[in-house]
């Protein structure tokens, strides 16, 4: 049982790591944003605990996150492409999941093309053949926030998470859903 629980932190963890954006997502005078704010934007409702997470964020991304990223950057440029095709392969199990969601059929035949022959032809997803012999181009990652935004909800308040770094209420949901939509965490606890 505590195996299985180690187990499943580890790979919580992993998610969480393998989703980060930039985790420098701060920004100084937010007198002059907040003036010039258009109706669409997120509000600040965590401001003190936005600055307080990227100041967090900040600091381990200059004690773990760069120097993993130095590391990365040291290998082979081959190795690096292959990687990152491998992870956006799978990525893109999620990607249909919410494009069906969406209700963003073509699109989701497209994913599912790309998906197919990615893993198949092109090894694991190591190579893309579906977008340089078929011409079948990546469009855009998907995901349970922008699934709901699809669905009309509001973004709702802006603040730093930490860790994940910036997000909105709606988006932090969304990793939620995301964790029940997507195929290979399905499959993998199943």
């Amino acid at each position: 049982m505590l195996k299985k629980f180690r187990n499943c932190t580890l790979i919580l963890i992993f998610s969480l790591i393998a989703q980060i954006g930039y985790v420098n997502a701060g920004m100084t005078g937010s007198e002059e944003m907040k003036a010039s704010k258009s109706d669409g934007s997120a509000e600040e409702c965590f401001e003190g605990f936005s600055r307080a997470m990227f100041k967090f964020n900040h600091t381990l991304d200059g004690a773990i996150f760069e120097p993993v990223a130095k590391g990365y950057r040291s290998l082979p440029k081959g190795i690096r492409k292959g990687t990152s095709n491998v992870v956006g392969n799978l990525r893109s199990l999620l990607t249909l999941s919410n494009n069906v969601l969406q209700g963003d059929f073509r699109e989701a035949g497209n994913t599912a093309g790309r998906f197919v022959i990615n893993t198949t032809v092109g090894i694991f997803g190591i190579w893309d053949p579906a977008s340089s012999l078929l011409g079948l181009e990546a469009s855009g990652k998907e995901d349970f926030g922008q699934t709901m935004g699809v669905w009309g909800t509001r973004s709702g308040c802006y603040f730093v998470l930490p860790i994940l770094g910036p997000t909105t209420t709606r988006d932090a949901i969304g990793l939620v859903g995301n964790v029940f939509l997507d195929p290979v965490y399905q499959i993998t606890h199943t």
